[in-house]
């Protein structure tokens, strides 16, 4: 593609992305792309899939009334053709091939040139770009490439005005809300009913939210001390400059005055403050307006001040939200929602008022997400068309059971997911029975459920839930609950608190495990690819005083309690686990003495998240006591699937086959130099697949609070003889949808269908 068809698209793109209406974005396509292509004809058609129809929603040359009436079905033309292979059609004698149709309404000549280009959107058709000329002639490869190009950016914005749902793309628009639906990831299970809480973070102008004005001349106040209070921190800044910088270089402070003088910016947002808007969204609003205005402009000096307009922007809302914390308070029906949620910002908050959890970006096994899974809350993530700013209060019904999310749903869809919610209620009642029994096998095998922890609210369900023990404690949340990294003293009193709570019981404790998905808000780590980065073992070794201040307030805590096991993560050869093992002993030994007392020496365990460490079994057994799998990373770093990112969530999973063989053959290994070896990944908390671990023959299984009665339940009627054969069957299959299928139709035949987590059809 040539330099000026490069500056064409990045024009056309821009003008698209700051025009106001999916209306406006594809009239500007369709007459710029006819004046760079030189064509007679561009139209673009958009498919209802309300009427599988193509309707023409866009044209330069042909004739103006037929927008937005003509159409064509599915199958019709050389338009549906196009939908129907998903492909190019490029053809220099259109009318002579067997598909084309003659739109005598559209004024048209006989085009015999025809181009038409899909637009796509996730796998879905969302419409067709046609250019047409008189002339016959075979389009060019660098045409098809600039359209293709053109296209793929064109189906976002087709894709996010569906989304939105402020206005029908085909239809008039309705005063009633919209009733829209969103698919997602499921995280957490559960069903939930409430009104939507944007949580957005402090000044990031893009995540606030539209919201109604409470009190539109409170909000006109807000925005007036805020813009003052603006003005006096950029005439400081300009005065303090004026020794440091010359007149030319300190002309923005006089750009930002200008900008914030009432009569200017103020002005914009007073007005759509009048119209109903709280101060903070209309800030958004206009910055984002000039913004777009400012992005197009072929000037670069001018480009570049897009972020100096960001600036001002987010230091008004800055000011805004020092005066407003209503956007933290939460009711007892609240589903949070967001483009991102940290698992510490969700910490913060009081958790039993969070109904559900939905976000825009993120996957089922993320950090945030292991943690609301525990907490027991539904949650729904990498929801990508979700229009966050648009959602603040909305009525919402979130069913984490099939990933998806419905926007102001009639009142028939929220009465069945009240009858839905009722039957959890039921399920979870029976599940009761089984907090004071063993998960021992018909036919005999017992089965040790241990506890994931890090919060007190995982340990409390452990401890009522008849856990034998901590099978992870995750050391990283209480770093992730303060401004700083906590000193010795304060470890060993949290360390104390878990270790007491399971007194006679192993509690097994991961060392620091940052990076990647988990971040301390201290300390955050910037990397292009953080799952294969600085993280788990690899971070703590090269900062041994944080990892030695760790090990030592572990020891302290295990006093006179000698249940602490520890366990490292993320490890990937065998001179990282020599290094710690000098470190342990040297700590040991220095406690021992400061203490004046005699501490057992800690069992200590690696975690198998690296495949490099599935090859290296015999090695690794000759240093450490135990091993323990981390299905989650293992699952990622074997399919090369980053668990994090929505767009390959479907390809995650474990129950595929390559998964599968190497937990069996990494259990033979284990077991044949006498070392137990656990599992501690989500997987274990899975009552299908948990059925098939404990057919490996792990030694324990350990999961979630929230998991353990019905993995409970499983093992106390599934027979250890049927286990195997599943297990037997499953690593013959090839695909992970097969094997899960499979063990999904012997739960049911055998009564355990409420096990099963299936899409509900809903008659509706």
């Amino acid at each position: 593609m040539s330099n000026m068809q490069l500056d064409t698209l990045r024009r056309i793109v821009q003008e698209i992305n700051a025009s106001v209406s999916l209306h406006e974005s594809l009239d500007i396509m369709v007459n710029q792309v006819a004046e760079a292509m030189k064509v007679d004809v561009c139209s673009i058609y958009l498919l209802d899939e309300r009427n599988q129809r193509y309707l023409l929603m866009a044209s330069k040359g042909l004739n103006p009334e037929s927008v937005g009436h003509v159409s064509l079905q599915v199958g019709e033309g050389l338009v549906g053709l196009v939908g129907q292979r998903e492909e190019i059609v490029n053809l220099d004698n259109a009318p002579k091939h067997e598909r084309f149709m003659y739109l005598p309404e559209t004024g048209e000549e006989i085009y015999n040139s025809f181009l038409g280009v899909p637009v796509m959107y996730r796998r879905k058709v969302m419409g067709v770009l046609v250019v047409q000329n008189k002339q016959p002639q075979d389009f060019s490869e660098a045409a098809e490439s600039f359209l293709v190009t053109l296209c793929a950016q064109l189906s976002g914005v087709i894709a996010h005005a569906h989304a939105v749902g402020n206005i029908d793309v085909f239809r008039k628009p309705s005063s009633s809300p919209l009733y829209k639906t969103f698919q997602g990831v499921s995280g957490a299970g559960g069903i939930a009913l409430g009104r939507a809480m944007v949580l957005y973070p402090p000044a990031d102008l893009a995540a606030v939210p539209d919201r109604e004005a409470d009190d539109i001349s409170e909000e006109l106040d807000l925005l007036d001390q805020a813009v003052e209070s603006v003005r006096a921190e950029i005439q400081s800044l300009d005065d303090k400059m004026q020794d440091s910088l010359m007149s030319e270089e300190r002309a923005l402070f006089s750009v930002f005055l200008r900008m914030l003088d009432e009569n200017a910016l103020p002005a914009e947002i007073q007005e759509l403050i009048r119209a109903g808007n709280w101060a903070q969204g209309a800030v958004r609003r206009v910055i984002d307006k000039h913004i777009a205005l400012f992005a197009q402009m072929e000037d670069d000096y001018l480009r570049e001040r897009v972020s100096d307009l960001k600036d001002l922007g987010r230091r008004i809302l800055a000011y805004l939200q020092e005066a407003d914390s209503s956007h933290r308070e939460l009711s007892t029906d609240s589903i949070l929602i967001g483009d991102e949620i940290s698992t510490a910002a969700l910490v913060e908050l009081p958790v039993d008022k969070i109904a559900a959890i939905v976000t825009s970006e993120g996957a089922a096994n993320s950090h945030m997400v292991i943690v609301a899974r525990a907490l027991g809350i539904p949650t729904v993530v990498g929801v990508t068309e979700l229009p966050v700013n648009t959602l603040d209060d909305a009525e919402m019904i979130v069913d984490a059971y099939q990933g998806r999310v419905f926007v102001n749903p009639p009142r028939r869809l929220r009465q069945r997911y009240k009858e839905i919610q009722k039957e959890e209620e039921q399920i979870a009642k029976d599940l009761k029975q089984y907090e004071a029994r063993d998960a021992i096998t018909p036919d005999g095998v017992a089965i040790p459920l241990y506890v994931n922890t890090g919060l007190m609210i995982d340990v409390v369900r452990g401890v009522q839930r008849g856990a034998k023990g901590v099978g992870l404690y995750r050391s990283e949340i209480p770093f992730m609950l303060r401004d700083r990294f906590p000193g010795e003293e304060e470890q060993r009193a949290i360390y104390r608190q878990q270790l007491s709570h399971f007194a006679n019981k192993p509690v097994v404790m991961r060392t620091l495990d940052i990076g990647a998905d988990k971040d301390l808000p201290y300390f955050s780590i910037e990397e292009e690819n953080s799952a294969l980065g600085w993280r788990g073992l690899r971070f703590t070794l090269d900062h041994p005083e944080i990892f030695s201040a760790q090990i030592r307030a572990m020891l302290k805590a295990s006093i006179g309690l000698n249940n602490l096991h520890i366990l490292l993560p993320m490890v990937t050869s065998v001179s990282e686990v020599e290094e710690v093992l000098y470190l342990l002993e040297r700590d040991w030994v220095a406690v021992q003495e400061e203490e004046q007392v005699k501490i057992t020496k800690p069992k200590i365990g690696i975690m198998v998240e690296v495949p490099s460490v599935l090859l290296q079994i015999d090695e690794f057994a000759e240093l450490v006591d135990f091993f323990s799998v981390g299905s989650n990373d293992l699952t990622q770093y074997l399919l090369a699937v980053d668990r994090n990112n929505p767009r390959v969530a479907n390809v995650y999973s474990h129950f595929h086959p390559a998964v599968l063989r190497a937990l069996h053959g990494l259990v033979a290994k284990c077991h044949h130099h006498q070392k137990p070896v656990s599992i501690c990944g989500e997987m274990a908390g899975d009552p299908l697949s948990a059925i098939l671990l404990m057919a490996m023959g792990f030694n324990t299984l350990s999961m979630s609070s929230s998991n353990i009665l019905r993995v409970r339940k499983a093992i106390c009627h599934v027979p250890m003889s049927d286990a195997k054969q599943l297990l037997d069957h499953a690593l013959t299959m090839n695909n992970p949808l097969i094997v899960k299928s499979w063990i999904e139709y012997y739960f049911k035949k055998h009564g355990l269908g409420d096990m099963v987590k299936t899409a509900r059809l809903l008659n509706v």
